[in-house]
């Protein structure tokens, strides 16, 4: 099978994209899956399609400078935005080679009589290189949407709950390569046991703490091959997820033994994290209501070893709910997922203040649902990876006043700029 070149790719997926095809990270995965693409370009391949999604207001802002702000074809548009991020953002490619490629690229892709002008727009912005990179920093400070490439509306809305400083330092967050950390399977390996498992399969990583994971279950990964390939990830030794996502199953602390309901389930890394804790012995009902992921769940407790997941349909669900079967709940519920937006490349794009709202109804009706179900004295922990408010403390106050069998233990944010994770929010209630 012949290999293509990465900024070719690249061009095809964001076109596709821009189609409304799919997702982009199921776009690029089934790319990368092809075999069609040389292991040295995967990493060019992702870099250049999240970084013309991730930065495509601020590039489409110098693309309107320096054209007038004429409309243009889509693919022209996408060529532009690709040449300006190698030449503005991105340090590993030559000037030259980012102007000729997608000047190349352009008349390979049937745009010959518009390739003159996507070489000069390049080589003008090349020209003016000192003057718009002072232009794009001021933007930082005086409308940081266009320098920082995200919504107005969110912007407005972080720099009225934490000031322009803070904001600017999620802004930087955002577009920043999310750190890849795993958590060690002690199902199945320990912590010393993976790392030379790792020293053999030429992973580097960086053990480390965190107040709400044990110690040395979360390893920082800084150089890897392909995680799929290796032994250790087949055997089910580790699991790829943020320590913020930990925070959560550290305020449920599933003890063995126990009847545990995991409401959200889907992909899996929470409730196979309550099956670690609870060293197999018990059992967590896990649920989603997207059914269509219920076998994604099924896989990893598969992988993992997660023996006492009991992987529930909606109908399962509905013949065991009872009142007072469950020890501890978790609902990890559906959000707008605004605390991992750097990891979620298109999601900025994505969102709407309407949605919000939307989801507000979609949270408190899962906790008014599963109320029941626990037992007195039972804890029930609620989740999201969202930084708003309104679907975070908000609908936990709404939720206590409809609730007066329920008190509030505590409630912890995680914040980007603060702790250095991915944004989370974790309430912990009580069933009095």
């Amino acid at each position: 099978m012949a290999l293509q070149k990465p900024r070719e790719i690249a061009v095809r997926l964001l076109t596709r994209h821009a189609d409304g095809t799919g997702l982009l990270e199921d776009l690029l995965d089934a790319e990368l899956s092809k075999g069609t693409i040389a292991p040295a370009d995967r990493g060019l391949v992702q870099e250049l399609v999240y970084g013309a999604v991730r930065w495509q207001k601020t590039l489409d802002w110098l693309i309107a400078r320096k054209t007038d702000s004429r409309p243009k074809k889509p693919v022209l548009q996408i060529l532009l935005r690709l040449g300006l991020y190698q030449l503005f953002l991105l340090d590993r490619i030559p000037d030259h080679a980012a102007v000729n490629e997608s000047v190349q690229l352009a008349r390979e892709l049937g745009f010959g009589s518009q390739s003159g002008f996507i070489n000069a727009v390049l080589r003008n912005c090349l020209r003016e290189r000192d003057v718009l990179e002072r232009d794009l920093q001021t933007l930082k400070d005086s409308s940081p949407d266009l320098g920082y490439s995200h919504p107005r509306w969110l912007c407005d809305r972080w720099e009225q709950r934490w000031g322009g400083e803070n904001l600017r330092a999620l802004l930087d967050w955002n577009n920043a390569a999310p750190t890849i950390y795993l958590r060690v399977n002690t199902l199945k390996a320990t912590p010393e046991q993976l790392a030379a498992e790792f020293e053999k399969e030429g992973v580097l990583f960086t053990p480390r703490t965190f107040e709400w994971a044990p110690t040395e279950w979360v390893f920082e990964l800084r150089s890897h091959p392909s995680l799929a390939t290796l032994k250790s990830f087949q055997d089910g030794h580790f699991y790829v997820q943020d320590p913020s996502t930990l925070l959560a199953v550290h305020e449920l602390a599933p003890q063995p033994g126990e009847t545990i309901l995991d409401l959200c389930a889907a992909p899996g890394g929470k409730t196979t994290l309550m099956a670690q804790c609870m060293e197999n012995r018990g059992v967590v009902y896990a649920h989603d209501i997207e059914t269509r992921r219920l076998g994604l769940i099924s896989e990893n407790c598969t992988r993992l070893g997660a023996s006492c997941v009991h992987v529930t349909s909606a109908d399962e669900l509905k013949a065991l709910a009872a009142p007072g079967k469950f020890d501890r709940i978790l609902i990890d519920a559906p959000c707008s997922n605004t605390g991992v937006m750097r990891r979620r490349v298109e999601l900025r794009w994505r969102i709407q203040p309407s949605e919000i709202d939307r989801l507000r109804a979609v949270q408190l009706g899962l906790l008014q649902q599963a109320a029941p179900w626990l037992k007195p004295g039972g804890t029930l922990v609620y989740s999201t990876c969202s930084l708003e408010p309104q679907e975070n403390s908000s609908v936990v106050k709404e939720f206590l006043a409809s609730a007066p069998g329920f008190e509030l233990v505590r409630e912890r944010e995680l914040i980007p700029f603060v702790d250095g994770t991915d944004g989370a929010f974790v309430a912990t209630l009580r069933k009095t």
